[in-house]
């Protein structure tokens, strides 16, 4: 028999209810922290939405700076400036108040302001492990996962290279994980962040790292997701249907955390980089084709997915379930309005121009080796050449 090792990181808190938000006060006090900055976005502070997590550290004499210059897909240029607010200040811990972006900004905070340098000299293989500052994660979308992983994306504008920063030093200290932050999430943000999500526990299941822990994760994930993705979509009060997205993205960030992303990460990344399409909308733009690739490498894990998530029924055959999940994804697309890149804005002549870049971007980044069928560079040219088009018999000369 083979013996599945695997190495399980989490928060030392998952604070997870709704109003959870009330408590953020508590969760500094359990750990003996005081002197809080706050990362975010601009919209947070302008729509009041930050005084949800102020609000309570006021009430307990907490005085929390913050720090709100973050923007969507954060780059090293947004870090070095974050490190250069934190010297300022005799801080204790940080919180990540926002989407995955804030949170991802405070974790690269946390670890350049430690080791100095440039954001690219942390980048995998290199083991993020240390970081000056604990973090705290409030998530407001329920997508990243960010609030529970050893992970974090920051992108080198000289570049235009997603970099992905792993180790413990990224690992949030606690995460408080309220379902009414989500509230306000246009549907077009809740799509998104919920096929990222989805992504994250379909990668994480079929990922070759895959262990037992992962797999209870990412099942249940998807299984909640699939549940409640069309509703939270459509109604965006519906508290069921919101708290079983948020319960899903943190559920599938765990999973793929303690597991891996594969393919659909690795090629999304340089799409974001390069045309700053958001990244949850880019993995939704993949997802079929890479699918429909990766399938024979891993055909009883693509089923089980499938009948999770409620494309398949509990008695089709692997085969017939694997090829709902493929159109179950495109249908998914298609309700959800996920723009083809050329919709998003893209132009022919410079996706294609970018590709072959693209395709060495994704290689190095060490994700697609985690697929169960991995590719090689001029397999995922035709991938992207794929996602321009659509299915092979769409392409020019097919």
């Amino acid at each position: 028999m083979t013996t599945v090792t695997a190495n399980i990181a989490s928060p030392r808190i998952l604070l997870v209810a709704g109003g959870a938000v009330k408590q953020v006060a508590d969760v500094l006090a359990k750990f003996g922290l005081s002197r809080p900055l706050v990362v975010t976005d601009p919209f947070m502070v302008k729509s009041g939405l930050v005084r949800a997590c102020l609000d309570p550290l006021e009430a307990a004499g907490i005085q929390a700076a913050v720090f709100s210059d973050t923007v969507p897909e954060p780059d090293d240029t947004i870090i070095e400036a974050g490190v250069a607010e934190l010297n300022q200040g005799s801080y204790d811990c940080m919180i990540g108040f926002g989407g995955g972006s804030p949170i991802d900004t405070a974790k690269a905070m946390a670890i350049l302001s430690q080791g100095g340098g440039k954001m690219r000299d942390y980048k995998v293989p290199f083991a993020a492990d240390i970081a000056r500052l604990p973090i705290i994660a409030i998530p407001t979308t329920a997508g990243t996962g960010s609030e529970c992983t050893r992970f974090t994306v920051i992108t080198d504008h000289e570049r235009d290279e997603k970099m992905l920063i792993a180790g413990l030093g990224c690992l949030p200290l606690a995460a408080i994980v309220d379902y009414e932050l989500t509230f306000t999430v246009p549907p077009r943000t809740t799509a998104d962040t919920g096929i990222d999500s989805f992504t994250h526990a379909l990668e994480a299941y079929v990922s070759k790292r895959a262990n037992p822990f992962s797999d209870a994760l990412a099942l249940a994930a998807m299984e909640l997701i699939g549940k409640n993705l069309r509703t939270a979509c459509a109604e965006p009060r519906n508290a069921i249907a919101r708290e079983g997205m948020m319960i899903g993205a943190t559920q599938a960030g765990l999973a793929f955390s303690n597991s891996s992303v594969a393919l659909v990460h690795g090629m999304s990344r340089p799409i974001g980089a390069h045309f700053h399409v958001p990244h949850g909308l880019s993995n939704a733009m993949l997802m079929p084709a890479i699918t429909r690739f990766s399938l024979s490498g891993a055909p009883g894990r693509y089923a089980e997915a499938s009948r999770r998530v409620g494309f398949a029924a509990a008695h089709d055959s692997d085969a017939v379930a694997g090829a709902k999940l493929i159109t179950g994804l495109e249908a998914w697309n298609k309700e959800l309005s996920v723009p083809t890149p050329s919709e998003f804005g893209i132009k022919e002549a410079d996706w294609f121009g970018k590709m072959e870049l693209m395709a060495q971007q994704a290689l190095g980044s060490g994700s697609p080796n985690n697929n169960p069928r991995v590719p090689d560079a001029t397999e995922i040219m035709a991938l992207y050449r794929e996602v321009w088009y659509g299915a092979a018999s769409n392409q020019p000369g097919a």
